[in-house]
């Protein structure tokens, strides 16, 4: 396990972990590490709390001859396993150097000046520090809209390439020159290439495509990783984006996925067993620069503690391909597979293959915090009506199979106690099946197209007439199965209360703004050719809301221009297929060029929508949930 702190819910991103992790900081600590190490014993003064994710993160050891903080109400206190002390006692310190966990060299020396034994030299974090002109926020370094960062699963070969699309949502919040920093890694974790480029304009679409970037820059086949730094940004510190992968030549995979969590966590699960005939691969992509040493990450059946390690080392920033045929021989779909990461990795992808035909869906990060909640069960229905809702796309079940597994996203869950109610495209009930209070080992598998019997959509709930518990964080994994063409897609997401006024524990949820979330802003690529783009829009309701939606779809070129509005209406509870060809014409998604998109906006509601392509010839087509900001 990894000692860092990267994400909680309560109190948000560890910061510091960002600035560490930085490709260009984890090479100026490295640096200042060798120093240190060189040194003898250091002493460590804590400001910021920060010493156990900076002693994790470092790429050697050092010799720690006490940790100090200024804090009185924290002396004595375990810190990275030491009992921290006071920092007026730096003065009978017999350690050669000081360290200074803060970033300003000139605020410490003023701070310190007077505890500094004779001969000892004061470190700090400065020389880690990105340059000025990369900060959002110039005058605060640990503000978190200087370290809006991410990856992206970038792949670029003869039988794939990939395509990260979204938009500069940062300049409705007041962002000014707006530029990304990029920094490609390949398989082994080498450095293939750094640029940056400019998204100056509001609105503005962002695309980076494999196959123009290894063209451009002259690179070998690669499948690594991409890091994104969004700079001199505004408002929103998450790098949202959807990530394309298609087939080349006569390959007609197709996929995209919902952007990667930006925070590296302990678990994840919603991890498929093979199908007969599958082959399951799950990427793991080192994230930090440090190589992860073998047999600290694990797999094991989801609810059952026999552990496998994966017996590799990674290097720093390496990708890795781990068959779970070859790791967990025994299990089959729809057995479900945790991976316990141990803080290595973000949100990492699996790729499923049969028939020639691939497709890459997301893990989920399984919360650490989470405790059953038994308020849940007795949440009073005038307020909250059926509670938590997730709700996704039921489509013709003469067509597809819609196939509904869900999964356990917390470590202390042991119950799922679901129900399923389908929906008609006008907000009709068609069915509702409850598959009983499932234990986490379960592998229950719910063939919801046979259930509704026509197009619509449908919710998992929780439900809880045979007992069990609740935590919030119910999750499923959804899978579509073209019964003609025998391609597959997949997605997985969590439930939320939708559409109430009244609010608990932070839901229903808003894109923007605090709780309750009623309206939306969604983004919808608009490609002007196959594969088409297209969205499953839904209007859950866990209550009574308004009768009908009034939604706004806003085709936007490329540059950021609004070229085109339509209105649509949802009934409470119904959905529809949106398709911006059919709503536009094919001459206005011409015009919006290569990157146009539609936001999907909604001032009465709060919609749920799923992205898809689309591409009739092969039979091909995607589904993930989509992102809004």
């Amino acid at each position: 396990m990894l000692g860092i702190r990267t994400f909680d819910p309560h109190s948000g991103g560890n910061i510091a972990y960002k600035a560490l992790t930085h490709p260009l900081a984890a090479e100026r600590l490295d640096v200042l590490a060798r120093q240190l190490a060189s040194a003898g014993p250091v002493a460590l003064y804590d400001p910021h709390g920060m010493a156990g994710t900076l002693l994790a993160l470092l790429p050697r050891p050092i010799t720690v001859a006490g940790i100090y903080t200024h804090d009185s109400l924290k002396v004595g206190q375990d810190r990275a396993g030491h009992a921290l002390r006071p920092v007026v006692d730096l003065r009978q310190t017999t350690a050669r150097a000081i360290w200074a966990l803060d970033f300003s060299q000139a605020a410490m020396c003023a701070r310190l000046s007077t505890l500094l034994p004779p001969g000892v030299v004061l470190h700090t974090l400065e020389p880690v520090r990105l340059p000025v002109a990369m900060l959002s926020v110039a005058h605060v370094y640990l503000d978190r809209l200087n370290f809006a960062t991410n990856l992206a699963f970038f792949r670029d070969d003869a039988e794939f390439s990939t395509r990260l699309v979204t938009a500069n949502y940062w300049a409705r919040y007041g962002a000014r020159g707006v530029r990304l920093w990029l920094r490609l890694f390949d398989g082994d974790g080498q450095v293939l290439h750094t640029w940056e480029q400019d998204v100056p304009g509001a609105g503005q679409a962002i695309v980076i495509d494999s196959a123009e970037i290894r063209q451009r820059f002259s690179l070998p086949a690669f499948t690594g990783q991409l890091f994104i730094h969004a700079q001199g940004i505004a408002g929103h510190d998450v790098v949202k984006y959807a990530l394309e992968t298609r087939g080349r030549n006569a390959n007609v995979s197709l996929s995209v996925t919902h952007d990667a969590n930006a925070w590296p966590a302990s678990r994840y699960a919603n991890l498929p067993a093979p199908a007969a005939g599958e082959d399951v691969v799950l990427w793991v992509q080192n994230s930090h620069a440090l190589p992860i040493p073998a047999g600290s990450m694990h797999l094991n059946r989801m609810g059952q503690d026999a552990l496998v390690p994966i017996d590799r080392e990674l290097a720093p920033y390496q990708t890795m391909a781990v068959h779970m045929g070859d790791v967990l021989p025994g299990l089959a779909w729809p057995e479900q597979i945790e991976f316990r990461a141990g803080g290595y990795v973000v949100r990492p992808r699996y790729e499923v293959t049969r028939g020639g035909r691939t497709r890459i869906a997301h893990l989920n990060v399984q919360r650490a915090d989470l405790k059953p909640d038994p308020h849940i069960e007795k949440l009073d229905p005038r307020f909250f009506g059926r509670g938590y809702l997730l709700p996704f796309p039921v489509p013709d079940p003469a067509r597809y199979r819609t196939l509904l597994l869900p999964a356990p996203m917390a470590e202390s869950l042991s119950t799922l106690p679901v129900r399923v109610d389908c929906f008609d495209a006008e907000g009709r009930g068609t069915g509702s099946h409850f598959p009983g209070c499932l234990a986490r080992d379960h592998a229950t598998m719910v063939d919801v197209g046979a259930l509704a019997r026509q197009a619509g959509h449908a919710e998992l709930l929780y439900d809880f007439r045979e007992g069990g518990t609740a935590d919030g964080w119910l999750h499923a994994l959804i899978r579509y199965e073209d019964r003609e063409s025998g391609h597959v897609a997949e997605s997985s997401f969590g439930s939320h209360i939708f559409n109430t006024v009244m609010t608990y524990r932070g839901e229903p949820q808003s894109y923007a703004g605090s709780p309750p979330g009623l309206s939306t802003r969604l983004f919808l690529t608009a490609a002007c050719e196959e594969p088409y783009s297209f969205c499953w829009l839904i209007y859950p309701a866990s209550g009574i809301w308004h009768a009908v939606s009034d939604t706004s779809l806003h085709l936007h070129a490329a540059s950021g221009e609004v070229i085109a509005c339509e209105k649509i209406a949802i009934p409470m509870s119904g959905s529809r297929l949106v398709r911006p060809d059919h709503i536009f014409g094919a001459q206005a998604l011409r015009r919006a060029g290569v990157g146009g998109y539609v936001i999907i906006r909604d001032t009465t509601c709060r919609l749920f929508g799923y992205h898809g392509r689309h591409d009739d010839g092969a039979g091909r087509f995607s589904l993930d949930h989509m992102f809004g900001f």
